[in-house]
C-alpha cells in the first residue's frame, strides 16, 4: 500500500481480518475497550485499526508517522449470501477532526485470511477463505499530534461505534 493509493479491497480486508483473527480475545483490537491492543501486531506499511462487536468504545491510541490509517466501519465475513444481505442495510458515518470522511463500500471480495487459536473471529488456527465486505476508510499519513477519529456503523440489527483519540508521533519510528 502507498501513500496516496489504497490497496485492492481484497488484499485490504484480508490483511485487516488476518490482524483482526491475530490474537485471542483478551488482547484482541476488535475487543479492546481502550486502545491498549491498537499497536499489537501492526504491519509495516499501513495502521490498522477496528471496530467492535457491536458496542461502543472510545478508545486512545498512539500511531507511527508515515503510516496510511485503515479503519472498517462496519463490516463482516461470510459468504457471498451473507455479504449481499448485510450490505443492503449497510451504513456509516466517519468524522475525522470533525470533517467527514467518505466511506468505501466493498459488495463482496473474496478473501483470505489467516487466524490465531483462540480468537474471536475464526477461534480456530489457520488459513481461511470467505467474502469480505463492508464500508471502509483509508486515510493517508495524518500530521504530528493529536486527532479525533469518530466511527459509526451498522446493519440491521448490528452497530458498532469507537471514538479514536489518536496520538501521531513525530518522527516514523
Amino acid at each position: 500500500m502507498t501513500e496516496n493509493a489504497g490497496a485492492p479491497s481484497a488484499e485490504l480486508q484480508g490483511r485487516w481480518w488476518t490482524w483482526a483473527a491475530a490474537e485471542p480475545e483478551t488482547t484482541n483490537p476488535v475487543a479492546d475497550t481502550d486502545g491498549s491492543a491498537c499497536g499489537r501486531n501492526q504491519p509495516d506499511d499501513v495502521w490498522f485499526l477496528a471496530g467492535t462487536f457491536g458496542d461502543q468504545v472510545e478508545r486512545a491510541c498512539q500511531v507511527p508517522h508515515g503510516r496510511p490509517i485503515v479503519v472498517p466501519v462496519v463490516n463482516l465475513v461470510g459468504d457471498q449470501e451473507s455479504c449481499a444481505a448485510f450490505m443492503r442495510d449497510a451504513e456509516g458515518t466517519v468524522l475525522l477532526d470533525g470533517k467527514a470522511v467518505e466511506p468505501e463500500r466493498y459488495e463482496g471480495d473474496s478473501i483470505t485470511m489467516r487466524g490465531a487459536q483462540g480468537n474471536p473471529i475464526t477461534a480456530e488456527e489457520g488459513l481461511f477463505t470467505a467474502t469480505g465486505c463492508g464500508l471502509w476508510v483509508q486515510l493517508p499519513s495524518l500530521s504530528p499530534g493529536t486527532h479525533a477519529l469518530e466511527v459509526r456503523g451498522r446493519s440491521d440489527d448490528f452497530s458498532t461505534g469507537v471514538d479514536y483519540a489518536l496520538t501521531v508521533s513525530a518522527s516514523s519510528r
